[in-house]
């Protein structure tokens, strides 16, 4: 792990921020200068994405509300109409929250539903990521009659009300157009329903250093190139296609969709080699799906691990379209015996459902699940948020987990993990998952680490989907990779002649 690289993409639990924030205090950043620059950000955002209108600034009895007031005065200053409403008692204000009141130096009015009358624009400073119980009072009153009434809002930090480590709505939060946060993203700007809350969210540089990181080594990131760039598998001139991995393809008997999509995905991802191994009779369809791909027919669990003894064949992909059935299953502890990297999804994972330490014993050498939801609860009884789920998985699995969803999370036995925020809803149609897949399968064949395999797959499937966009199909999405690829390829470039660090986002 390239920890100084990363750092660009880490993700900060609450705890965590208040540590960058204490680290910076102690370094002699005043904690006025820190929140004066958060409310300077926070109107330069009303300013730039808000019509201008009248605007009620809704502040906290915290640093929140503190930001609250700064972001209140510089809007006066610029000539906004803008009043102030406080939970709370003025008197009960301290530190720079109470510095900031004071000067504010204005009316100050109590928190209601009465005072958005009228209203053009909210500025959300209630409370940050760090609120630990639900909503109520005043201030629930307030956030459901700002939904109800449809007021743009401009939320500080987080939307009132939304848990800043996992995206769970405490009681009540508002849906805000806007969210302007400090230093880093939390984690719930990423899960959902907390990504769907915030909005467009603006990351604004208040004066913390970069440097507080190194002693918080963070473990959580977005899911961007920058953090698994460096180990991309590009081919050289000295390769060739055993040097760049020979897959192997689990195929089913019926549903045989799902393995032609992921053994194409796989070559396009890289693989030097592709070969689906099925059932006799499924052979000559996967014969016909790709002029590249090599097939091996097997008859039971004798032939199959007769077709797993080829030392050419380095990496398997097991569960697309392979139904959840003692075969299945069989096939599954055979892969695993081996101790070869081994990728396992949807009914790899479901034929384990009601005795979970059969498949967790037997993993012997590198992992990769890619379940969906319903597939993770048939294995793992983990309760809690998703990153949390994730995470206690893949430790407990030793296995990467890529759980999947408009949030995939990737979570790595040695406590990374990272969120991705560029997946489109089209990809919920059937057999992205098993292109997912595919694309994992090929990038892990060519050596790439598994974490960083399964990241980086996810990454280019959801830039895939978002480059095809309405009326996408599963088809599309490998005949989508050379392009993004080269893109990718050409960032990659820039980055290591010293060029500028700016990554690719959308396509």
């Amino acid at each position: 792990m390239q920890v100084k690289q990363s750092h660009a993409t880490a993700l900060l639990t609450v705890a965590e921020m208040a540590r960058a924030d204490q680290a910076a205090l102690a370094q002699g950043i005043a904690g006025e200068r820190l929140m004066e620059a958060a409310g300077r950000a926070v109107a330069d955002a009303v300013r730039a994405r808000m019509p201008r209108g009248a605007v009620l600034v809704l502040c906290g009895p915290g640093n929140n509300g503190g930001d609250g007031f700064v972001a209140a005065r510089c809007l006066r200053e610029a000539g906004w109409p803008v009043r102030v409403a406080l939970l709370g008692d003025k008197a009960q204000l301290k530190g720079d929250a109470a510095l900031n009141a004071g000067r504010w130096g204005d009316a100050i009015e109590p928190l209601g539903a009465e005072g958005l009358a009228g209203v053009a624009v909210v500025v959300d400073a209630l409370f940050g990521a760090g609120l630990a119980r639900p909503l109520e009072g005043a201030a629930r009153a307030v956030v459901e009659a700002m939904e109800a009434r449809g007021i743009p809002v401009v939320a500080v930090d987080v939307p009132s009300g939304l848990h800043g480590d996992t995206g769970e709505v405490l009681g009540a939060a508002p849906r805000a157009a806007v969210t302007v946060t400090f230093f880093r993203m939390k984690p719930g700007h990423l899960l959902l329903p907390g990504r769907l809350l915030c909005g467009e969210t603006l990351v604004a540089d208040i004066g913390i250093p970069a440097t507080v990181l190194a002693a918080i080594n963070p473990g959580i990131f977005v899911n961007d190139p920058a953090l698994w760039l460096q180990h991309y598998p590009w081919p050289t001139l000295q390769d060739h296609k055993y040097r760049r991995g020979h897959a192997l393809v689990v195929g089913g008997a019926r549903m045989t969709g799902a393995g032609r999509l992921a053994a194409r995905a796989a070559l396009r991802a890289g693989a030097g080699l592709v070969t689906v191994t099925s059932p006799p009779a499924a052979e000559p369809i996967y014969q016909a799906a790709t002029a590249g791909l090599l097939t091996e027919p097997f008859e039971d669990i004798a032939s199959f691990k007769r077709v797993l003894e080829s030392r050419r064949k380095t990496v398997y992909l097991l569960g697309p379209g392979n139904e959840a059935t003692p075969e299945t299953r069989a096939r599954v502890l055979a892969a695993l015996s081996t101790g070869r990297p081994c990728v396992l999804d949807a009914d790899a994972l479901s034929c384990f459902a009601g005795e979970p330490s059969a498949l967790l014993s037997a993993i012997k050498g590198p992992c990769i699940m890619t379940p969906h939801e319903g597939e993770f609860a048939r294995v793992f009884a983990a309760p809690g948020d998703k990153l949390t789920r994730a995470r206690r998985a893949a430790s407990e699995s030793g296995a990467v987990v890529l759980l999947k969803g408009g949030d995939t999370v990737i979570a790595s036995p040695d406590g990374r993990s990272a969120i991705c925020n560029n997946a489109p809803p089209e990809l919920g149609t059937a057999g992205t998952g098993d292109v997912l897949a595919g694309l994992v399968l090929g990038l892990l064949a060519q050596g790439m680490p598994p974490f960083e395999a399964a990241a980086a797959a996810a990454w280019l499937h959801g830039e895939a989907g978002s480059a095809i966009g309405p009326g996408l199909i599963a088809e599309d999405l490998s005949e989508a990779l050379p392009s993004l690829l080269r893109r990718l390829k050409a960032c990659a470039a820039a980055l290591e002649e010293g060029g500028p660090g700016a990554l690719l986002h959308k396509p």
